[in-house]
């Protein structure tokens, strides 16, 4: 039987599950702390602080993180941050209700977050190709699934629905998040055990890091994988960095208009992650990879020329798609050909040069457009 039939082992569905779920809750919190803090302050800075605090523990602890979760147990580490970020969440909440919020917590909270998602992802990333036994053909699919229910359930469902519950009351947003972690954390807990990482003697943690690190920088294959999407990260963080100026000044679009540009990626994003696997196959890994860069460049350069909201918005699909896509493949080559004890490394140190902030919160965007502080 080819692996093209193979059906996943019956823990894949309870770990897509829990990602979907947290992914759900993700996108309620990711929309619900930057309309946090526009009610304390309208301040450009303190807002984009947190928003950028969520994306500073993979820049400073990605790779530490990473050798950190080749010595533990993976599925304990993923349950247990998922309960520990349930917890954490009742802080704001309460803070919230006893109207004591203030921006240096929610920035706290943000980073706080982002440290056990970097713990979570890492171990998620490195747990998967033990329970599907390194298949590469069932890791595509795996991953195209887990992509398409991380962008439908954060890019799609939760942000609309964090502003709705902000509506009811500022705390239920967090605390929705913070039951959807402890969801993840019950069915996490469930998942089959693997055999832990095997001890690389009494090094310490800071050269199994940089081990790690050299591994991904002296493997060709793995650099490439590597810098495939960090080059594509910086092209199109360029772009997000003027994209609500320009769709403001001169595509003449308002703040609902905006929101719907930004929707149009996230759909590619969702069409990427579920074709990359055929594609892939069709393709080749490397042709794909090459095939979905071009497409992004292209539909950045059809961005910049686009004399209306709806081409802008079919050139942020297609750049979308090609990072949807992309996504998919290069994590499944890679889980597929790193040894087991290596991979919580391998897997940081690529997710850190891929790193790039949220746009939860969009700055440039003129500041009369936002809510008024309370």
């Amino acid at each position: 039987m080819t692996s093209d039939v193979r059906k996943f082992p019956a823990g894949f569905g309870r770990l897509w599950t829990a990602q979907t779920v947290s992914s759900l809750g993700d996108g309620v919190s990711h929309a619900a702390l930057p309309l946090l803090a526009l009610t304390l302050t309208r301040e450009p800075m303190a807002l984009a602080a947190v928003t950028a605090a969520g994306t500073l523990p993979w820049l400073l602890f990605g790779v530490l993180g990473g050798a950190l979760v080749d010595r533990w147990d993976r599925r304990r580490t993923m349950w247990v941050m998922d309960a520990a970020r349930a917890v954490l969440l009742v802080i704001p909440a309460a803070a919230a209700a006893l109207d004591l919020l203030s921006i240096p917590l929610l920035a706290a909270v943000a980073f706080v977050l982002g440290l056990g998602g970097l713990f979570f992802d890492t171990a998620a990333t490195a747990y998967l190709p033990d329970l599907l036994g390194r298949d590469p053909a069932l890791l595509e699919r795996a991953n195209s699934r887990l992509r398409g229910a991380q962008t439908a359930m954060s890019g799609f469902a939760g942000p609309p629905v964090g502003s709705a519950l902000l509506a009811v009351g500022r705390a239920v947003p967090l605390l929705t998040d913070a039951v959807s972690f402890l969801l993840s954390a019950l069915l996490v807990r469930t998942l089959p055990a693997m055999p832990r990482p095997v001890p690389e003697g009494r090094e310490s943690l800071l050269r199994q890091a940089r081990a790690g690190a050299s591994y991904v920088f002296r493997d060709r294959l793995l650099l490439g994988l590597a810098l495939r999407p960090a080059v594509g990260n910086v092209a199109f963080l360029a772009v997000e960095t003027v994209l609500a100026l320009f769709a403001h000044d001169r595509l003449g679009i308002d703040t609902y208009g905006f929101g719907l540009l930004l929707t149009a990626e996230a759909t590619g994003g969702l069409l990427g992650a579920g074709i990359a696997s055929s594609l892939g196959r069709r393709l080749g890994t490397g042709t794909a990879l090459t095939c979905t860069a071009a497409g992004e460049g292209f539909a950045i350069l059809g961005l910049a020329a686009a004399p209306n909201p709806y081409v802008a918005g079919l050139a942020l699909t297609v750049c979308g798609a090609g990072m949807g896509a992309t996504m998919v493949l290069a994590p499944s080559l890679r889980q597929a050909i790193v040894p087991s004890h290596l991979m919580g490394r391998v897997a940081s140190t690529s997710r850190t040069a891929t790193s790039r902030p949220s746009r939860a919160w969009a700055p440039g965007w003129p500041t009369s457009r936002c809510p008024r502080s309370r």
